[in-house]
C-alpha cells in the first residue's frame, strides 16, 4: 500500500522501519516541528524526521500534506497534535496506542499505568477519529506490568502493536474487519511534569518505585540533583522518612534500596561507587528539604 506515516518521538522509528520493510510505500512522513531540546541550542529535528531523511521519504510539518500525497492510507504513532478531519475523511487513518482503550487515553499512557500500579497494559490499533484516543478498536494485545521499566514495556508493547498493524495492513482496507467500539471506562493520560519524578519519602516504597520505573525519578543530596536510576524495595524498614542508611532511604512504608544513580554532572554509576566519591561522606537524608 502507499502510506502516510504521522510521528515524532523516537519509539514510533521502528514502526515506520517494519513498514517500509514489509514493502509499503510511505510516500510522505508528517512529524513536528523542528525544536530546541537545550536551553541556547539549536532546533532539533525529530527522531522520525531523521529516519525519514535515512529512508528517502518527503518530510512535511504540516498533515493537511497528507491530502496531496495520493496515499491509500496512513499511520498514526505519537505524532502529538490532532488529525484534521479533511483529512480522516480522505482515507483510512489507523492510530497505535500505547494503552489498553478506553483506560488511560491522553499523551501519557504507559507512565499513568506504571504509576497508578496497573497489573495490566497494551497496546491498540484504532481508526482515528477527531476526538481524543476514541476511535473504535480493530486490534488489541495485552501484557503484564510486573517491575517493568517505561522504556522495556515501551519496546514490548511497540514491537506487538507493530506485528498487529502489519497483519491488519496486509489486507485492502475494504476487507478490513469491523472495528469494536470502546467499551468501558474512560481514563485520561495527562502529560507528566517535574513534579511527577520528585521521590517523597515519606510515602510508600512501593509507590516510589513506580516512579523509579519511570527512569527519570529524581531526588537531592546535599542540595544536589540525584537522579535515581535502578532501585529495589526493601521491606520492614524503621528508620524516620528520607533518612540514608548505606544504600537504603527509609520511606513512609519500608525502604528504597538504591542501585544506580545519576548524580548532577556526573555519569550514571552504581550507588557503591557514588557514596565511595563523596569527599564529605554520605548524606544523613535525601530529599526535597536538601534542595537548594
Amino acid at each position: 500500500m502507499r502510506l502516510g506515516f504521522c510521528g515524532s518521538p523516537s519509539f514510533a522509528v521502528p514502526v515506520l522501519d517494519a513498514l517500509c520493510d514489509a514493502g509499503h510505500e510511505v510516500g510522505l512522513v508528517v512529524t513536528r516541528a523542528d525544536r530546541r531540546r537545550t536551553r541556547g541550542g539549536r532546533p532539533q529535528p525529530t527522531a522520525v524526521k531523521l529516519a525519514a531523511g535515512r529512508l528517502g521519504i518527503p518530510v512535511t510539518h504540516r498533515v493537511a500534506g497528507l491530502l496531496d500525497a495520493q496515499l491509500q492510507a496512513a499511520v498514526v504513532v505519537a505524532y502529538g497534535a490532532m488529525v484534521p478531519a479533511a483529512v480522516l475523511a480522505a482515507m483510512p487513518v489507523l492510530n497505535l496506542h500505547l494503552s489498553l482503550l478506553p483506560r488511560w487515553r491522553g499523551a501519557a499512557p504507559l507512565e499513568r499505568a506504571i504509576l497508578a500500579g496497573d497489573e495490566t497494559t497494551g497496546v491498540c490499533v484504532m481508526a482515528l477519529e477527531t476526538t481524543l484516543d476514541t476511535g473504535p478498536v480493530y486490534a488489541r494485545a495485552t501484557t503484564e506490568l510486573d517491575d517493568k521499566t517505561l522504556s522495556a514495556l515501551r519496546d514490548e508493547l511497540v514491537a506487538a502493536g507493530t506485528g498487529l498493524l502489519l497483519g491488519l495492513l496486509a489486507c485492502d482496507p475494504a476487507s478490513w474487519p469491523a472495528p469494536e467500539p470502546q467499551v468501558g471506562e474512560a481514563t485520561y493520560a495527562h502529560k507528566l511534569t517535574d513534579a511527577d519524578f520528585e521521590l517523597d519519602f515519606s510515602r510508600p516504597a512501593s509507590e516510589l518505585h513506580r516512579i523509579v520505573r519511570l527512569e527519570r525519578a529524581r531526588t537531592w543530596a546535599d542540595g544536589r540533583r540525584l537522579v535515581v536510576l535502578e532501585a529495589d524495595v526493601v521491606e520492614g524498614c524503621r528508620h524516620p522518612a528520607a533518612e540514608l542508611h548505606g544504600d537504603v532511604v527509609a520511606c513512609g512504608e519500608g525502604g528504597l534500596r538504591l542501585r544506580r544513580v545519576l548524580p548532577e554532572g556526573r555519569r550514571a554509576m552504581s550507588t557503591e561507587d557514588w557514596l565511595r566519591g563523596l569527599r564529605d561522606g554520605a548524606p544523613s537524608t535525601l530529599g526535597p528539604s536538601r534542595a537548594p
